[in-house]
């Protein structure tokens, strides 16, 4: 029998026991139908996770005994992700995509050609339902690092983020010189490990902004000619470094 596996908002660092959140409590008791002393293991998002026992339920959540460190795997390569926010629930799909593939932050941002756009509280509210969802991809992926959501940015302030990164690719429809595969083979990327790529809109990048990420030290890449959907091009991007760099490698 497979033991449940659950993510706790609070780190595990140096801990003996944690106490669960009480948005856990009906699904560990109610779903699980798990009672106190049986199994679980539980993890917080930070490389921490544990096998543990559970001690009681209360209104205000699970408590739980820790006990025997699960090994790690170490990361291979960090990537952020920021992502032009696109319409409808596309980006529900994306993040829950990304950070099933391991993806370390997700930065969505307001594009020029963006065509949802969203702010104050409706932000608020859509990076909280963002993040539970990368929980529970991390938590089906059996990952023990949970991607996190920054805040909703501009497309100069998404720029800021990238300044101390080793890779920085974004990823236009319209580049014709500089395909994944030439830019991954550059031999000068082989020790490193830390990556920041750049998604569009559904109606793509104006050459104002390739222009200000290639001021910001960014290389337009392209994914051939074939052109994807916005849902669909990060995953295919982030598992094209995984492959290459990362999780799917062999080196």
């Amino acid at each position: 029998m497979t033991i449940p596996r659950i993510y706790s908002s609070e780190s595990l660092q140096n801990k003996e026991s944690c106490r669960l959140a009480e948005d856990n409590l009906k699904y560990i008791k109610t779903v699980l139908r798990l009672k106190p002393g049986d199994e679980i293991s539980v993890f917080d998002g930070f490389g921490n996770e544990f096998k543990g026992t559970i001690s009681t339920f209360s209104p205000q959540g699970v408590e739980v005994k820790l006990g025997k460190r699960i090994p790690r795997e170490d990361k291979k390569i960090s990537i952020t992700l920021a992502q032009a926010i696109p319409k409808a629930a596309k980006m529900d799909f994306i993040v829950k995509n990304a950070a099933e593939l391991g993806v370390d932050l997700i930065i969505p941002f307001t594009a020029h050609r963006s065509i949802s756009r969203i702010a104050g509280d409706n932000a608020a509210q859509k990076i909280k339902r963002w993040q539970k969802i990368a929980a529970e991809a991390a938590r089906c992926s059996r990952s023990s690092f949970l991607a996190k959501i920054a805040p909703v940015s501009s497309y100069q302030e998404m720029l800021k983020h990238a300044e101390n990164k080793h890779v920085k690719m974004i990823f236009w429809e319209e580049e014709e010189k500089n395909s994944i595969r030439a830019a991954l083979g550059d031999k000068k990327l082989d020790t490193l490990r830390d990556f920041f790529i750049i998604v569009g809109p559904e109606g793509g990048f104006s050459r104002e902004e390739i222009a200000a990420a290639n001021q910001a030290g960014f290389q337009s890449v392209s994914l051939g000619k074939h052109i994807l959907k916005v849902e669909t091009a990060a995953t295919v991007i982030i598992s094209i470094l995984h492959y290459e760099k990362g999780i799917f490698s062999s080196h």
